[in-house]
């Protein structure tokens, strides 16, 4: 519709053009040579307007077509000094051009929304093209999570992190995985998962990376729970007649007619047994009742506590221990109001443990030294620390020193960090370790804002 006017003078320029031509070729015929010196320079004339015609419209076409090429939708094509035959061309390329410019402000307001969902999710976004390499959307999570600010290109990361560089490559389009990486000396599992979209003719693979730590532990404390509840039930349930039995047995060997009996003297290797799977009895039903701790632990009585009271509670119970043994004990605590909701009770059994823990870390350290301290970070948790420059924990351990039973010291029962950790857990926190073998410990103790 907007090309109809300039269609019909294009017409009308032909016909005219046409009869000219028509009239011009009949007057030759007839001989009528004086009429041509009236009619050729018409017929040049004309021939010149369509060619100066076709060529203004040919420009008019070429500098909409490259103000299209550099996405130059701001150009305007004036309609009121045009000439008469190009004012329906110009009309229709400044409202192609609106148009065009309406679409680039709609996609430009989708992407930088699109940019802003993704900034304010929590699970990193990373995304690369598959021939060369070249990292398209990196967002902020993903720079916070992983530790790396920016990579121009996805085989960059394997100078940094050569592990996780493999897991990314190897993962394929629609594949999860979890995998575990090293951040600030402590381990943090990951769920990464991956797509594959295409984009003006290139391909790029889109990986999303999820921390899914605190989901895992939540859910593994509640599986160590409940195998614990059947373990210690199953035990308990078998062990106890055996130590009733053997204690009826005890007295029945003692009762007067078997001890005054001729064979008394060959019963007291008999006795001895009778004695030994008694103890061993008691020694199991008393290391059972200790792991049923585990699973009492389900209300909590929330108060809000000042952190300088708790650690100065802890001092005061500590000082003995730490004193006798020539251990230094730092406190550091840059806001004296800061505050918490906790158990009290529960949470003075997680520090005493920890410290308990730092003691024995730190014993064979010429200048030993336990360091308390405290802060909120930037999203309301409040980090309680707990820190040591002892021996530290080896890497290949670090994942499981939170599992029940499982104790680096021989004379450790393997139960005190997973009360801790089932502990904190309840308080919709975490607990967290990190540790430099050689070097020391820190305990992180997380409460939720």
């Amino acid at each position: 519709m907007i090309f109809k006017r300039y269609e019909w003078r294009l017409l009308l320029r032909v016909l005219i053009l046409f009869i000219t031509l028509a009239a011009t070729s009949i007057i030759a015929v007839q001989g009528l040579y004086l009429y041509l010196v009236i009619a050729c320079p018409l017929l040049v004339y004309e021939l010149i307007d369509m060619i100066r015609f076709q060529k203004k419209a040919q420009d008019e076409v070429s500098q909409f077509v490259e103000s299209i090429h550099y996405r130059d939708f701001s150009r305007h094509f004036d309609v009121r000094k045009a000439p008469t035959e190009l004012k329906p061309l110009r009309k229709g390329f400044n409202e192609i051009n609106t148009t065009f410019k309406l679409i680039s402000r709609e996609r430009e307001t989708q992407y930088h929304y699109l940019q802003k969902i993704l900034e304010l999710v929590d699970t990193g976004i990373l995304s690369y093209e598959y021939e060369t390499g070249e990292t398209g959307w990196i967002n902020e999570a993903f720079k916070n999570l992983i530790g790396i600010p920016y990579i121009k290109t996805i085989y960059s990361l394997e100078k940094r992190e050569e592990q996780l560089y493999k897991e990314i490559i190897n993962v394929k389009p629609g594949e999860s995985k979890v995998i575990t990486i090293t951040r600030n000396q402590q381990l943090v599992k990951i769920l990464i998962n991956a797509s594959v979209l295409r984009s003006d003719d290139k391909v790029y693979k889109l990986v999303a990376f999820q921390n899914v730590s605190e989901a895992l532990d939540e859910t593994e404390s509640r599986a160590w729970q409940k195998l614990l509840s059947v373990m210690t039930h199953e035990i308990m349930n078998s062990v106890a007649p055996i130590s009733s039995l053997a204690d009826t047995l005890k007295n029945r060997l003692q009762s007067p007619e078997i001890a005054n009996s001729p064979v008394s003297s060959q019963l007291e290797d008999l006795e001895l047994g009778i004695d030994t799977i008694k103890r061993r009895s008691e020694g199991l039903l008393k290391f059972t009742e200790s792991y049923r701790n585990l699973n009492k632990i389900t209300k909590l009585d929330l108060k809000k506590i000042l952190v300088r009271d708790l650690f100065e509670n802890l001092n005061s119970l500590m000082h003995p221990s730490l004193e006798k043994k020539h251990i230094e004990l730092e406190i550091v605590l840059r806001d004296p109001a800061l505050a918490i909701e906790a158990d009290i009770n529960l949470l003075e059994q997680v520090m005493i443990n920890l410290m308990v823990n730092a003691i024995d870390a730190v014993k064979d350290k010429e200048h030993p030294r336990i360091s308390l301290s405290a802060e909120m970070k930037a999203n309301n948790r409040v980090i309680v620390k707990v820190a040591d420059n002892g021996s530290g924990i080896p890497t290949e351990l670090l994942d499981k020193i939170f599992i029940p039973f499982f104790s680096t010291r021989k004379t450790g029962s393997g139960i005190g960090l997973s009360l801790c950790k089932q502990i904190m857990l309840l308080h919709k926190g975490n607990i967290q370790v990190q540790s430099a073998e050689g070097r020391g410990s820190a305990f992180l103790l997380q409460f939720a804002g």
